[in-house]
């Protein structure tokens, strides 16, 4: 993923600390074969989006800096289609990985924390990961694109996935590499309490950098430990969940 050009893709770019989108869809319609499209690159500090959508194809949604939150949204893409240096809450959504071009595979995440100091990562909390129609048609519910957690797009790269539903169109391996063994002991991935088919940490990679959490860890991700959202999320008016349910 080069970020080269990405601010020139954008259908909206968001920089305005505390904005708030509610029941809005952000579209980018290039298609799987343009490659990186983004939909939103969202820069806003204390910033929250309620029921939208954000629909691409590779780098769908640019969670680019600062503290933000997703409830009830809904997010398709292929290649890295939620990536960025964000700290970020995902609660209550939907991850939508589509069928993506010839032997392309999809890569849910690409986290881009750069120090180990920076308190950015992407936490994805009570959502369901599931695959969009094209993918799952595409061979009859079991889809043959490997799909995958996320992938360390910088050295520190952090995502945790917590009490959600995860698909059988997520891979056993659950995570994939960048470029050879780049990042895979400086990492942070996590996963706790997650349910469904794709869930299964029996067959996950065995990097130093992952790690399968217990509570006590994994209630550093909830928005009230990792956003300080009681500081905040009530001014909005946007529902959520302060920590693990």
């Amino acid at each position: 993923m080069s970020c080269n050009n990405l601010l020139y893709a954008n259908v909206a770019a968001v920089v305005g600390p505390g904005f708030v989108a509610v029941n809005i869809t952000f579209r980018n319609t290039a298609g799987a074969s343009k490659h990186q499209a983004v939909a939103v690159r969202n820069g806003a500090d204390l910033s929250a989006f309620y029921s939208c959508s954000f629909e691409g194809y590779q780098d769908t949604l640019y969670t680019h800096s600062l503290r933000q939150f997703f409830r009830e949204c809904d997010i398709y893409g292929t290649v890295d289609f939620i990536f960025g240096n964000a700290a970020v809450v995902f609660q209550n959504c939907n991850l939508y990985p589509r069928l993506p071009m010839a032997n392309q595979f999809n890569a849910i995440t690409a986290q881009g924390r750069t120090d180990p100091n920076q308190n950015t990562g992407i936490s994805i909390h009570n959502c369901t990961v599931r695959a969009a129609d094209d993918l799952a048609s595409s061979t009859g519910g079991i889809p043959a694109t490997k799909t995958y957690l996320g992938r360390p797009w910088k050295e520190y790269s952090r995502t945790v996935y917590m009490q959600s539903y995860i698909d059988i169109v997520v891979d056993t391996a659950g995570w994939r590499e960048w470029n050879g063994d780049f990042a895979l002991s400086t990492l942070y991935y996590g996963e706790h309490d997650n349910r469904g088919p794709g869930s299964d940490t029996a067959n996950r990679v065995t990097w130093p950098g992952y790690h399968v959490i217990n509570a006590t860890d994994a209630e550093s991700f909830t928005l009230s430990s990792f956003l300080l959202a009681d500081n905040w999320l009530p001014q909005t008016g946007v529902a959520y969940t302060r920590g693990l349910i």
